[in-house]
């Protein structure tokens, strides 16, 4: 039988019990879970219960240097990724880190750096929507040129809707000091992700951003977003955890050709014959004439595909998982790097700092100046510490 990664999971929470469920059910064949951390003297009674052959420790650093593991995937609070992460590399285990990376790009550059000192070991990231089969097909079309130069996107995902009980359930939930923000940080993470992994990081941010709009809560519920790519080149993003019906809506507009994703699911690809700048000179007043007669067919300049894919639930978190084992025993090619966790993370902040400050961002904004008006929002809570 071939060898397959001892796996530690840190918490047993919504994500740490599904992981968990996903390799006892055989899923991730090249993985067996070795080790569960928990700090929840009930959580662990209850590992106990399920998997008894499993070891159970109540701290994660003990579990590290326990020899029971060699891989751990960390499903725990946003601040503790970039620390984890480390604690880990430090003593030689794999790392597969929860979305997001973290929760400011200071701590995950961080992160990355050390990563980088530790290249014999696995470092990777919890997108699983990059498994998602309609995105990866999706990011090969408009790699390979089909739909031309991109020169607008736009990306409508409010299918978050949360109701105030969901915010009540603990106090560290929707706070600056302890979530570290609102849908950016907790929801829309795998869109930032994907955003910028299909259509290219921008440049440029400016945002407004609503903060206890809809909810008693301190940090963001609607965002709306106008990135800069260079070039005439924008991008929007509309955000929201208040709208109970939700849309889920992208759209990626090339020189060639549009894609046209809905609810994640299908999306329409149209291919042009030619640019559409080549369209519209090729054109003289006849054909004009012909549009407004209702005698011209657009249709006869592009063609257009529709593109869906049935995705079970669990096979793309399963399959991240075993792409990162894969890298471990075999050296095949991660899905998600760990070091692309800090593009995420980034979007967001430059999204907040913008919406802070009321001005235009560059993507490479001050992190000192943004760390300095995040822990101003912490300080304001009296709930938590500062940040460094």
């Amino acid at each position: 039988m071939s060898r397959k990664v001892r796996l530690g999971i840190v918490g047993f929470g919504a994500q740490g019990s599904s992981y968990a469920k996903f390799i006892a059910d055989g899923l991730v064949p090249n993985i067996d879970v070795a080790a569960i951390a928990d700090t929840d003297p009930a959580k662990r009674e209850k590992i106990a219960e399920l998997y008894p052959e499993v070891q159970v420790f109540d701290d994660y650093v003990t579990m590290l240097e326990s020899g029971a593991v060699e891989a751990v995937v960390t499903t725990v609070p946003h601040y503790l990724h970039p620390q984890m992460g480390i604690q880990a590399l430090e003593r030689g285990i794999h790392v597969l880190i929860e979305k997001p990376a973290g929760v400011y790009t200071k701590q995950v550059k961080a992160l990355n750096e050390f990563a980088a000192t530790k290249p014999e070991l696995t470092f990777a990231i919890m997108f699983n929507q990059r498994n998602n089969p309609l995105y990866r097909r999706l990011k090969e079309i408009v790699d390979a040129g089909e739909i031309g130069t991109i020169k607008r996107t736009n990306w409508i995902i409010t299918t978050w809707w949360r109701p105030q009980g969901y915010y009540d359930q603990s106090e560290w939930r929707a706070t600056w000091g302890g979530e570290g923000g609102g849908v950016l940080v907790n929801q829309a993470p795998h869109q930032l992700d994907l955003w910028q992994w299909i259509c290219g990081v921008p440049e440029k941010v400016f945002s407004k951003v609503a903060y206890g709009f809809r909810r008693n809560i301190a940090v963001e519920d609607e965002v709306t977003a106008v990135v800069d790519y260079g070039g005439g080149a924008t991008g929007v993003l509309v955000t929201a955890t208040h709208d109970i019906t939700g849309t889920d809506r992208f759209e990626i507009l090339g020189d060639r050709g549009k894609i046209v994703v809905e609810d994640s699911k299908t999306a329409v690809v149209t291919r042009l014959s030619k640019p559409e700048r080549e369209i519209s000179e090729g054109m003289g007043i006849e054909d004009v004439r012909k549009m407004f007669r209702g005698d011209f067919n657009p249709g006869d300049y592009y063609t257009q595909e529709t593109i869906e894919f049935e995705s079970a639930w669990g096979s793309q978190h399963s399959g991240v998982l075993e792409n990162f084992a894969a890298n471990i025993l075999d050296g095949t090619p991660l899905l998600a790097p760990g070091t692309d966790g800090i593009l995420g993370v980034r979007l967001a902040n430059a999204i907040h700092l913008s919406s802070w400050t009321g001005r235009e961002v560059p993507i490479d904004f001050d992190e000192n100046e943004f760390l300095a008006e995040l822990n101003k929002r912490i300080a304001a809570e009296g709930k938590f510490a500062e940040r460094s």
